[in-house]
């Protein structure tokens, strides 16, 4: 039984190791996107620049917390120590405190875009 747990423990831990890679694998494909989107797209009337490079840039984010979040409970679950609880609590109430802001946010931007698209069309009119 020993070398079983030996086993899940050292794979838990190269899954742990391989979503923390994966996450960081996230914010570069993400930065690199919202680079090309920079480069690449042209200022709209109707979606500031800004809002869409959040946007591109913030799915990413929230795509890479939640591997994060994934790899800290499997690093916890073989060294259950209090400290290690506290510290596996603390940091997933900040990552979910972020993310649930984070995708709030996401969900609200594509609403204020196109409320500026209809400002904008209003303003052209009058």
């Amino acid at each position: 039984m020993e070398t079983f747990e030996i086993f899940l423990k050292n794979s838990a831990e190269i899954v742990s190791s391989f979503l923390e890679f994966t996450s960081v694998i996230c914010i570069v494909i993400g930065f690199a996107a919202t680079l090309i989107l920079l480069f690449k797209t042209k200022q709209e009337k109707y979606s500031p620049l800004f809002n869409r490079l959040r946007l591109k840039f913030g799915g990413w984010l929230v795509l890479a917390l939640e591997f994060l979040l994934a790899a800290d409970i499997l690093s916890t679950i073989f060294a259950p120590s209090y400290e290690n609880l506290i510290q596996l609590g603390a940091i997933a109430a900040i990552r979910t405190f972020l993310n649930y802001f984070l995708n709030k946010e996401l969900r609200e931007l594509p609403e204020l875009i196109k409320k500026n698209l209809e400002n904008k069309k209003i303003e052209a009119t009058s």
